[in-house]
């Protein structure tokens, strides 16, 4: 048994290649069927042709289709044409690392669709939702992990967890903490949402052995609007 998912990302690309590295390939135990599965990151696709994501995806094997989303002349027209390029790859799930555009209900009703937020949901939706959690009054930030609907940054959480805020703390040590937060928490949303177990290992092990971001790419990661 293979699923085949697809991640589409507009920049930098480092929670592409933390999903890559951590998932792809990699057998697991489906929990309703109890067979052994594999998950498999069939392509990458982006909208922005400068995103040094392609780069990142060349350098791990995994096909990159590249579809400026200027080139079409309705979000409507671009969702047809994304849904047909995931379809010739036979998707069955898409996973969103900071792809910056808002999806219509063209493609969220054919696509099961999982994105990741930089802030507990449902406070603080958006773009700017890591700087309005540090300034907002709440004594904590976080990220959660959620089913992609019409509405923005609303459909059903999947996994999210807090992060406390520390006395003193620059908007960019917290920034990276929630970036870090997101390494661990994105690939276990996703094994969860797929109904996998890692075969001889618990989930939180699994991905701590296997979600480890270097240095280079965590700093990378503050550059991008997961």
């Amino acid at each position: 048994m293979q699923i085949q998912c697809a991640i589409l990302f507009s920049g930098n690309g480092s929670n592409m290649q933390n999903l890559i590295e951590s998932l792809h390939n990699k057998h697991f135990i489906h929990t309703q069927t109890h067979k052994d599965c594999k998950l498999h990151i069939a392509l990458t696709l982006c909208n922005n042709t400068n995103a040094h994501g392609i780069t990142r995806a060349k350098n791990l094997n995994i096909p990159c289709a590249v579809l400026p989303h200027r080139d079409f002349s309705s979000r409507e027209e671009f969702d047809k044409q994304m849904i047909a390029t995931l379809q010739t790859y036979k998707i069955e799930y898409v996973i969103l690392a900071g792809f910056m555009r808002i999806l219509t209900p063209i493609f969220t009703n054919t696509f099961r669709t999982i994105n990741i937020h930089p802030s507990f949901l449902p406070e603080h939706k958006g773009a700017n939702a890591i700087k309005d959690s540090f300034y907002a009054k709440q004594s904590y930030g976080g990220v959660s992990v959620h089913w992609v609907n019409e509405e923005l940054d609303g459909g059903e959480i999947i996994l999210q967890e807090k992060i406390e805020k520390i006395q003193g703390e620059s908007l960019e040590s917290f920034e990276s903490r929630i970036h870090a937060l997101e390494y661990t928490l994105y690939p276990k949303a996703i094994l969860k949402a797929l109904h996998l177990l890692p075969k001889e290992s618990s989930v939180e092990s699994y991905i701590e052995s296997h979600s480890q971001p270097s240095t280079e790419s965590a700093i990378e990661s503050s550059k991008d609007k997961q």
